[in-house]
């Protein structure tokens, strides 16, 4: 059976991800973390999704079946969950979300002890021994060895601590009016707390799940909100989390949303200009828009590429020295502060910009002008495999004579083909996406 995909493993809960699926995962996992245990614990948290208590106590009953003993948090963001796990000193740590999806979606991360993502190496070793019966059957413990669970509610402050010891100590957050959308997720509490500490006049929306609300036309994936909360309080920015708040997507103070390259290249000059940043360099995905690049090499600052997906970014990052990084869907790492990416760290990190520019959000977090891009989905029949395809480099040819950018790829988990093509003219984007169209409806 295959679980895992590009964070953790994802699917419909009750469906999918039915409580005997994650028991058995939950087993498979703690033999595989048992085989370099030093403590025997595992953490556990989880967002708001009502869902949330079926995968945990089935995390719970398999865990402890294999000898683990497991700490239960509560409601709590992803980032938090990578933090506390090496505080804490646990072999390994356990969110359930499924991030920005719905709420019927739900998912299991793992952090091995260090707060780090699992590599895909590792998640295939928990797949194998997943699909060994004998293997789970055997590794089964008996009697004084089963292990038990506790739940613990004060760890929340730790997370707060550590996440305001990131904002610079000399400048405070008093008399900054801010809009924070929570998206009825996991940051529903620490949020506010962590903006209010620090000094600011905090407008909180969507700070009220109920376990069907998350995510549900707000956060994130629907800034609409902050950004005309934004205009009617006259608000100096607004932040928006979604589910589990490892995203952050942010709106001027005219109520604009801020692109995220935008974002990226402003935090990465404000990081190199505070010489905070780290290798001199940048990671951001094979989506991000070129004129990104652009602006960072006028400032000397070179820009890596790594496939779509956070860890990938950090993998990217560890590989080049580089301590930033992030994708332009909202997932920014600060990996001085952060294991992975963390909303709420970032915020702060914008916030902390802002007031050193002494300017308004509006004019520092628009350092650059995108290049026109076009995105385009298609249904094929079949995967033919791209250096197969006759005829495709006498297509891509002349577009890229043009100096355009262009990625082509299948879906990991669809019968589709996802085209981007960029370049400086608008014009000779469209034309190209034309003829890339016209090429794979006669191929595939």
């Amino acid at each position: 059976m295959k679980l895992f995909g590009t964070d953790g493993v994802r699917g419909k809960a009750g469906d999918f991800l039915d409580a005997m699926t994650v028991l058995k995962l939950a087993k498979a996992a703690g033999i595989y973390f048992r085989k370099h245990s030093t403590t025997k614990k595992i953490l556990v948290g989880k967002d708001t999704r009502r869902s949330g208590y079926m995968i945990e106590n089935a995390l719970v009953s398999g865990l402890t079946a294999v000898g683990y003993d497991v700490i239960q948090i509560g409601p709590m963001p992803t980032p938090a969950i990578a933090y506390l796990t090496e505080s804490m000193r646990c072999d390994a740590g356990i969110m359930i979300s499924a991030s920005h999806n719905p709420y019927e979606d739900n998912g299991i991360k793992f952090f091995d002890n260090h707060g780090n993502k699992l590599s895909v190496s590792c998640e295939k070793e928990i797949e194998k021994i997943f699909n060994d019966n004998d293997l789970m059957i055997g590794e089964q413990v008996t009697g004084r060895n089963i292990g038990a669970s506790k739940r613990i509610d004060d760890v929340i402050g730790r997370y707060i601590v550590s996440i305001k010891s990131s904002f610079p100590k000399d400048l405070t957050l008093h008399g900054l009016r801010i809009v924070l959308d929570c998206a009825n997720g996991a940051a529903y509490k620490v949020g506010p707390t962590i903006l209010e500490e620090l000094g600011a006049d905090v407008i909180v929306i969507n700070n009220k799940p109920n376990g069907f609300n998350i995510n549900e036309n707000c956060g994130a994936m629907h800034p609409e909100a902050t950004a005309k909360l934004v205009k009617e309080y006259r608000a100096d920015i607004g932040l928006a989390l979604d589910g589990d708040a490892d995203r952050l997507v942010v709106v001027d103070d005219q109520g604009e949303i801020v692109d995220g390259d935008k974002l990226i290249g402003a935090l990465c000059k404000y990081l190199n200009d505070e010489k905070l940043l780290e290798g001199k360099g940048c990671v951001a995905t094979v989506m991000s828009n070129k004129a990104l690049e652009d602006y960072l090499a006028k400032e000397k600052i070179e820009l890596f590429r790594s496939d779509v997906g956070d860890k990938y970014v950090l993998e990217v990052m560890k590989e080049k020295g580089i301590n930033f990084g992030g994708e332009q869907s909202g997932h920014i790492i600060f990996s001085d502060v952060a294991k992975t990416g963390d909303g709420l760290a970032s915020a702060l990190q914008v916030l902390a910009l802002v007031l050193k520019s002494k300017k308004k959000a509006s004019e520092v977090l628009n350092p650059f002008e995108l290049y026109p891009q076009i995105l385009h989905n298609m249904k094929v029949t079949e995967k033919i495999p791209l250096d197969k395809l006759e005829g495709l480099e006498a297509v891509l040819k002349p577009i890229r004579e043009k100096g355009m950018r262009d990625l082509i790829r299948y879906s990991g988990t669809e019968n589709k083909i996802r085209l981007l093509l960029e370049g400086k003219k608008k014009k000779d984007v469209e034309e190209g996406m034309d003829s890339l169209i016209a090429f794979f409806k006669k191929a595939l």
